[in-house]
């Protein structure tokens, strides 16, 4: 990954997003590069939060482990995401385990870096606070979505928010996603078994929401926002 392109990157995020290209650019340079093979464990649950992530190339997925031993998946980073701020802004621990589920390339900047821009940069201090509620938001919205709707809702409202990042204005009514996922990290995400997912995904294709074609979905936006309960 070239330097302007972590730059812009770095861009996009809320909490760099405030900066210069020029402070960007510092920024970048206090950065180093990491790859990580499918199915390595970036980091656990409980480890020390000695740096945060950006993706360049490949999806992380963040999960927790139950008593019982299973496995709840709460968020996908992708290329251009940020992950395991929590637990170097706060100073704890990690809150969750880090996994690559295909082949991730990335950045990390450290602990003591992001302290100094907290330090010597207001906009950044502002934006790690509004950063954290935003996730914190994310959370409460996803808790509500596996206690509260079926499964059918849940994917609807899922891939409404994959249809948005390629239709960002939203002119569209048929948006093709590539979800860049099998079924088994699908059913993770949205907190229900593989069968499960698999038949409400036969349903939403049967009712005219979705056209599945391999890993590719594509969506008719008004009937995804019908079942998805969205005006």
């Amino acid at each position: 990954m070239s330097a302007p392109n972590v730059i812009e990157m770095l861009g996009r995020q809320p909490l760099f997003s405030r900066l210069s290209e020029a402070e960007r650019k510092a920024v970048a340079s206090e950065m180093r590069p990491v790859t990580y093979e499918s199915g390595t464990l970036i980091f656990s649950r409980g480890d020390p939060g000695r740096d945060i992530y950006l993706v360049t190339e490949g999806r992380v997925r963040l999960s927790v482990l139950t008593p019982e031993g299973r496995e709840l998946s709460f968020w996908h980073a992708e290329s251009g995401n940020i992950f395991g701020e929590i637990a170097v802004l706060d100073g704890g621990m990690r809150t969750a385990d880090a996994t690559a589920v295909n082949r991730v390339k990335g950045m990390t900047l450290s602990q003591a870096a992001l302290k100094r821009l907290i330090e010597t940069k207001p906009v950044v201090a502002d934006a790690a606070i509004q950063f954290l509620c935003g996730r914190l938001r994310d959370a409460d919205q996803q808790l509500e979505a596996i206690a509260l709707h079926p499964i059918e809702v849940r994917l609807a409202r899922f891939f409404l928010t994959a249809a948005k990042q390629r239709d960002p204005e939203g002119k569209q009514k048929s948006v093709r996603v590539d979800l860049g996922m099998n079924q088994s990290e699908l059913a993770l995400l949205i907190g229900a078994s593989r069968p499960k997912v698999n038949a409400a995904l036969s349903l939403l294709e049967d009712g005219g929401a979705i056209e599945r074609q391999g890993t590719q979905l594509v969506c008719d936006i008004d009937q995804l926002i019908g079942l998805a309960g969205h005006e």
